[in-house]
């Protein structure tokens, strides 16, 4: 999303604490039923037990203190300074056991640290903390990129199992998968669990002129996305990243680390591959296929406005014509966004090069300019060398200012992100809507219904289309291979991934100099729900992407994985029975208490 214009709110820990406590509330244990315990509880595990496991993980075991224990002290000091500075940097954030991407969402969830932490360094790490959180019934996190809109990635008095130095890459030039054969040979790249999309683009990409898909947020997990589905600009040409694994080493909930694909537990590998992250093991690595690279990669930019109601209406109704005849294919990807009475335009392509491109644009951009109730701004159209998509030193000579680095002292040359991604480093959820739009809607008969449908949301908030987050158009082979995951099978006939999402500035716990304005938040948040109500009505069963959508969504086994999901709750119960595994809204999750602390089914 285009964060600065949804990041103009401030949000107060305080309030978000109280929603939460709420959520603690409902968590005791009742007669009879199992529950978790917590520091204090009779069952916590004394120190000896807790030395043991710093034992077994070679040292990786720490106490996780709250972030801005530094501002507590001493708002002023140059300790708390230094925090509230770093907050634009997602890799800071990342890189502190305590903290999250989202700080939260309101009256849902606030980031709160773990009580322990295992910074694992290999599988051998994550199964003795699987096994002592088993042993001891303590609520188990994970946590790689830290990402999770739902609050995944924390909970307060947990053990946190945290991948973050597990970042290698591997290169393969023909990988055949544990009990395959050499018929199965494929290229590919094995990445750890703590690695970023950034860390895998930099290997596979610029430095081995391979592409490999994965998501367009560079400090997203590697290990998280894939387990979410995951879709990257070029979903339509390769799938997605879900789509590209072909083996994962896993620890179950038994403690045991198994290597699954095609060929060795089947039913887990495929649950792997999009049934959500967290809840059917703790993935240790991931090997995925890679793919020959395009010559070039490049961007359609540009801002539309319409002098009134009636003349935005109209451009809207033009741009759905275009879309379907001009840019409904394995070429494009990424976005547009409805705003006000605004279209902008942020799309990529691959598979052209750029004389291909501004000729598909041509009719549209010569439809615009003949009208005068319309002010352009644009159209910018970029193309590079593929192999530079990601690479930080051509793109500030060549395009400075879309990329900004990692500026700490030490940090990886590797460790870029786009501009617009880092305006949401901490930010704190208001609203958050998704639903995948069907391609039947782009026919000539269903066309004005769709335009409609959308100016009509985009009067309560900004609208956007991730038409890569929809694979209708795509290649055959991308259509095949996403076929076979857990995935809501609803992508597949889906042209768009319709996003409304509404945010505020950081309010992590702790964090001096928050305004309170909850009242605010919870108007944006119905405002994001009063527009997504228009297209839900012309696409009443469209489902939702997991890593994007409603926390409070109603119906997310069926929005979430469709027909997939009792499939999934069977490979639920045959790997982790006991329910160790637990997120919000995942599979298995309702046999729960909404903290996972307390079994109530």
């Amino acid at each position: 999303m285009k964060r600065r214009e949804l990041l103009k709110a401030s949000m107060a820990a305080a309030l978000l604490s109280a929603g939460n406590a709420g959520l603690a509330g409902a968590a005791q244990a009742q007669p009879g039923r199992y529950a978790r315990v917590r520091p204090g509880d009779a069952g916590w595990p004394g120190q000896g037990a807790w030395e043991q496991l710093r034992r077994d993980t070679g040292g990786s075991l720490r106490r996780v203190e709250p972030a801005f224990t530094a501002c507590a002290a001493n708002p002023v000091s140059p300790a708390c300074a230094d925090m509230l500075e770093q907050l634009a940097n997602p890799y800071f954030i990342g890189d502190h056991p305590a903290m999250t991407q989202t700080s939260g969402w309101q009256d849902a969830w606030l980031s709160r640290p773990s009580a322990y932490a295992v910074r694992a360094r290999n599988a051998a790490d994550v199964s003795a903390a699987v096994r002592f959180a088993s042993r001891h019934r303590l609520r188990l996190v994970v946590k790689g990129g830290g990402h999770s809109y739902l609050g995944t990635s924390n909970a307060p008095d947990s053990l946190l199992v945290w991948t973050r130095a597990m970042n290698d890459a591997v290169l393969h030039q023909a990988f055949v998968p544990a009990g395959g054969n050499s018929a199965d040979a494929l290229p590919a790249v094995s990445l750890g669990a703590g690695a970023m999309w950034s860390d895998a683009y930099a290997a596979v990409t610029t430095r081995g002129g391979r592409y490999v898909q994965g998501g367009g947020c560079t400090t997203v997990g590697v290990a998280g996305l894939v387990q979410s589905g995951g879709f990257g600009s070029f979903s339509k040409r390769f799938g997605t990243a879900a789509a590209s694994l072909l083996e994962a080493q896993v620890v179950t909930a038994d403690g045991a680390v198994r290597v699954v694909n095609a060929h060795r537990d089947p039913d887990l590998f495929w649950a792997l591959k999009g049934g959500g992250g967290g809840s059917f093991g703790v993935v240790t690595r991931v090997t995925l296929r890679t793919h020959d690279l395009p010559q070039v990669f490049g961007g359609v930019f540009g801002e539309i406005g319409a002098a009134s109601d009636e003349a935005f209406r109209a451009l809207v109704a033009a741009f759905i014509a275009f879309y379907r005849t001009h840019l409904f294919n394995e070429h494009w990807g990424e976005k547009v966004a409805l705003r006000g009475r605004r279209l902008d335009l942020s799309m990529v392509f691959q598979g052209l090069d750029r004389s291909a491109a501004e000729a598909t644009w041509a009719p549209f951009f010569a439809w615009v300019g003949e009208r005068k109730e319309y002010t352009f701004k644009g159209p910018m159209i970029l193309s590079m060398p593929a192999r530079h998509f990601w690479d930080a030193d051509y793109l500030d000579k060549h395009a400075p200012g879309i990329m900004t680095r990692d500026n700490r002292p030490g940090a990886s040359a590797d460790h870029v992100v786009w501009v617009g991604d880092r305006e949401q480093a901490g930010w704190t959820i208001h609203g958050y809507e998704s639903a995948w739009l069907p391609a039947r809607l782009l026919q000539k008969s269903e066309q004005s219904r769709l335009a409609d449908a959308l100016v009509t949301a985009s009067r309560e908030w900004d609208v956007e289309l991730h038409f890569n987050k929809g694979l209708a158009g795509a290649s055959p082979e991308a259509l095949a291979a996403s076929r076979n995951t857990a995935t809501n099978p609803n992508v597949l006939s889906a042209f768009a991934l319709a996003i409304i999402g509404a945010a505020g500035a950081p309010a992590f716990p702790g964090m001096p100099g928050i305004q309170a304005d909850a009242t605010r938040a919870r108007t944006h948040a119905a405002a994001v729900g009063r527009a997504m109500a228009p297209l839900l009505k012309v696409a009443p069963w469209a489902g939702a992407y997991v890593s994007e959508s409603n926390y409070f969504q109603t119906d997310w086994q069926a929005a979430y994985w469709g027909t997939n999901h009792a499939r999934l709750a069977s490979v639920k119960r045959r790997y982790d029975p006991q329910g160790l595994f637990f997120v919000h809204h995942g599979v298995g999750s309702e046999e729960w208490s909404a903290d996972g602390f307390t079994r109530i089914a």
